[in-house]
């Protein structure tokens, strides 16, 4: 049967995998009480193999209608609309590619909880900016906007890929006085992972910013560190 296109059908689809018990659980593991970084953000509670299985029938959705998804209430709309962004980025030439980037850049507040930044960053924003001036990172890196500037480290772990890793460390030191919790373990799950590349210059990085390195951030970065060593690290 042929699908139709639209965020509506799309909508109409998702509703039928919702959950209640299990979006009562995502509220609560997605911190969306008064206060906290997902407030009003809403779950139907679907498994996000259920929501890659889905994305596959959706995956020519025009960007008008993308755009109503990812303006959703529903945390599983938007992540729904990145699924679909990213594999059109992903199969697309480079013009296309180009106008995916600048629909996420301007919409990318909307990308607005870890799992989506997680889900979309390194797959559109680095992936186009490997090969590319990368002001437009570091700009997002400088928002006062929390998810923002989580698009800019976590973009990076397409750099990293590549053995790219000279903005992973820029970018975490520009964040060292960062208040976002969020933020300190997105660069310290960076950091960790460029030193899988080369930890060398991970510890270099760490000697040289151990003082003002937020804990959280410490403690993300030299997980994969033997015990001795991580032990160390954490007494200085």
């Amino acid at each position: 049967m042929k699908v139709t296109q639209t965020a509506r059908e799309a909508e109409r689809r998702l509703k039928k995998l919702a959950d209640p018990t299990c979006a009562k659980r995502c509220a609560g593991f997605f911190k969306t009480g008064p206060g906290e970084y997902g407030e009003h953000d809403t779950f139907y509670g679907i498994r996000v193999p259920d929501l890659r299985s889905l994305a596959k029938a959706f995956y020519l959705m025009p960007l008008g209608e993308v755009e109503r998804l990812l303006y959703s209430s529903i945390h599983e709309a938007r992540f729904l609309s990145l699924l679909i962004l990213v594999h059109q980025f992903e199969t697309s030439d480079n013009k296309t590619q180009s106008t995916v980037f600048r629909f996420y850049k301007k919409h990318a507040k909307q990308v607005n909880n870890w799992d989506l930044v997680d889900l979309s960053a390194p797959k559109i924003v680095g992936a186009y900016l490997w090969k590319r001036p990368r002001e437009s990172l570091f700009r997002l890196a400088k928002s006062p906007n929390l998810w923002e500037r989580r698009i800019a480290v976590v973009a990076t772990h397409f750099f990293i890929s590549k053995h790219d890793l000279h903005d992973t460390f820029a970018i975490s030191a520009s964040f060292l006085t960062d208040k976002e919790d969020l933020i300190h373990k997105a660069c310290g799950w960076m950091l960790r992972e460029a030193g899988k590349k080369d930890v060398q210059v991970l510890e270099a990085f760490l000697d040289s910013y151990i003082q003002d390195m937020p804990r959280t951030m410490l403690r993300y970065a030299i997980e994969r560190f033997p015990e001795a060593k991580r032990k160390a690290y954490l007494e200085r």
